[in-house]
C-alpha cells in the first residue's frame, strides 16, 4: 500500500541533521509493515529487532550505553555487518526495553551515522511521561490509519490518477464525483486500518472487515486491562465506550457525567490523556475566540473526542452499511462525517484544528493557516441552510469558509463547498 508518511522517511534519510527516528501511533496502523518496507526499498539491507518477541535483547541495552559496542553486538546477533547509510537499523516495540529508547540519546550524540528507526504501540503514552525517554535528541512521526487517499490508491488506482489530478477550481465531471462519492461511502465502512483495507481488496466482503473490526475493538480494549501504569485501566476502557455516546448528543461537547452518572473531570482526566497519547482518540478543543494563534484561546474544561478510525467508530456505532451505502438520513450521519474530515485535516496544517461555539451556535471546525482563520463546516448530506455558519461569516468576513457536503465542487457566495472525498487536498485547494 502507498503510505504518504514514506515521502518524509525518504527525506528524513537524506538529512544531515536527521535524528533517531521513533514512529508513534496506535496498534496495527501500519507501523512495523512501513519500517520495513522503507528499509527494504530505500537501504541495502535492514536489520530487524523485536523487543516483544527477543527478550535477550533487552540486556545488550542494560549494560551497554557505548553504540558503537551496541551495533557491534546487534551485528552478531543478526549476522549482518550494520554499515552506517546502508543499513538500517529498526527497533520494533521498543516500549517493552526502555533502556534500549534510551539508547537512542547515544546514537544522537555518539554515532549518528547509523540510520536508526524505532516503533511500538503505546508509546505516545510513555513519551508523554517526562524523563522517560530522550527528549530533543529523536525525531517523532505520527503514524496514523489510511486516509482518504491512500485508501483510494489502494482498492482503485485509476480513479486515484484522476483525484491526484484535481486541482483548485477544477470542474469535476459528474461521472468522477459519483464515483468518487461511492469511493468515500465505502471508506466509511472499512475506514483505514490496513487490515481492513487488505480483507477489502482481497475478498470484498463486508462481513469480514466487520469480523476484524471486531477483533481490533477487542485488542485495543485488551490493551487497556493489560496497561499497567498509574492510570486506572477500568477508567480508560469507560471514556472509550463512551465515545459513541458522546458524538450522539446534540453538541457533542465531552461531558464526564455521560461516562458515568456524577462523573466529574478529575476521576477521568487521566484517562482521557492516556487514550489522546496513545493515539486512540483525536481531541479537538473549543476556542473563546477565532484569531490567531489559536492555541491562545483553548478552553481546556471544554473539547470534543474522535476516533482514530472512523471505521471502527461507524463499526462501534453499529451502524448498517445499508445505511451509508443507499446515502439515507441516519442517525449519527453528523458524528460519523465530522470524525472523518477531521481524520483527513489532521496533519495537514500546523495547528490541530478547533472548534467555536457562542449563543448564536456552533462552527464544527476552525483552521488556522498561516495567519489566517478558516470556518469549516461538516455537513452529512446536502442540506446548505447552516445559520450560523453563515451568521459566522457575515461577522467575520473570512478569506476562505469551507463547507464539506455531497454537493459538488464549487463557490457559492463567500462558502467553497468541497465534497468530502478532497478533504485530504484542503490545504492545497486554498
Amino acid at each position: 500500500m502507498k503510505r504518504n508518511a514514506m515521502e518524509y522517511l525518504i527525506r528524513w534519510k537524506a538529512d544531515e541533521e536527521r535524528k533517531p527516528l521513533v514512529l508513534k501511533g496506535a496498534r496495527q496502523v501500519g507501523k512495523t509493515w512501513l519500517m520495513k518496507e522503507f528499509g527494504h526499498s530505500c537501504y541495502e539491507r535492514f536489520v530487524y529487532f523485536n523487543f516483544d518477541e527477543e527478550d535477550e535483547l533487552k540486556s545488550i541495552f542494560e549494560t551497554n550505553k557505548n553504540p558503537q559496542r551496541i551495533i557491534e553486538l546487534l551485528s552478531l546477533i543478526s549476522e549482518e555487518k550494520i554499515l552506517p547509510g546502508k543499513t538500517l537499523v529498526i527497533f520494533d516495540e521498543i516500549q517493552e526495553c526502555p533502556a534500549a529508547l534510551n539508547s537512542l540519546k547515544y546514537f544522537r550524540e555518539k554515532a549518528n551515522e547509523y540510520h536508526v528507526i524505532a516503533a511500538g504501540s503505546l508509546l505516545g503514552t510513555l513519551l508523554a511521561q517526562p524523563k522517560s525517554y530522550p527528549v530533543g535528541m529523536v525525531n517523532l512521526l505520527d503514524i496514523m490509519p489510511l486516509t482518504f487517499d491512500e485508501f483510494l490508491a489502494a482498492t482503485e488506482t485509476s480513479l486515484f490518477a484522476y483525484y491526484s489530478s484535481i486541482q483548485k477550481g477544477q470542474h469535476i465531471e459528474d461521472i468522477f464525483h459519483s464515483r468518487l462519492m461511492e469511493a468515500y461511502s465505502y471508506y466509511l465502512i472499512i475506514g483505514g486500518m490496513p487490515e481492513c483495507v487488505a480483507s477489502w481488496m482481497k475478498y470484498k466482503d463486508p462481513a469480514r472487515i466487520s469480523m476484524i473490526q471486531r477483533e481490533l475493538v477487542q485488542v485495543y480494549e485488551n490493551d487497556f486491562s493489560k496497561h499497567n501504569g498509574r492510570v486506572n485501566s477500568g477508567r480508560i476502557l469507560m471514556v472509550f465506550r463512551s465515545i459513541v455516546s458522546q458524538l450522539a448528543k446534540a453538541n457533542e461537547k465531552f461531558m464526564y457525567g455521560a461516562v458515568r452518572e456524577g462523573g466529574r473531570a478529575r476521576d477521568f482526566e487521566e484517562a482521557i490523556e492516556w487514550l489522546v497519547s496513545a493515539g486512540m482518540l483525536n481531541r479537538v478543543y473549543n476556542v473563546s475566540k477565532t484569531e490567531h494563534p489559536l492555541a491562545a484561546f483553548d478552553r481546556l474544561d471544554q473539547f470534543k473526542l474522535f476516533l482514530f478510525d472512523t471505521g471502527l467508530l461507524k463499526h462501534m456505532a453499529g451502524i448498517d452499511n445499508s445505511a451509508i451505502l443507499l446515502k439515507s438520513s441516519y442517525q449519527f450521519k453528523g458524528p460519523l462525517t465530522e470524525n472523518y474530515i477531521l481524520q483527513q485535516l489532521r496533519g495537514q496544517f500546523e495547528t490541530d484544528p478547533r472548534y467555536f461555539s457562542d449563543k448564536n451556535g456552533e462552527i464544527d471546525f476552525i483552521l488556522q493557516y498561516g495567519t489566517e482563520i478558516i470556518p469549516v463546516e461538516a455537513k452529512g448530506g446536502e442540506d446548505k441552510s447552516a445559520p450560523s455558519f453563515k451568521r459566522y461569516i457575515s461577522e467575520h468576513q473570512p478569506e476562505h469558509a469551507l463547507r464539506f457536503s455531497s454537493r459538488g465542487y464549487r463557490k457559492d457566495g463567500a462558502i467553497t463547498n468541497l465534497p468530502p472525498y478532497l478533504a485530504g487536498k484542503t490545504k492545497e485547494l486554498l
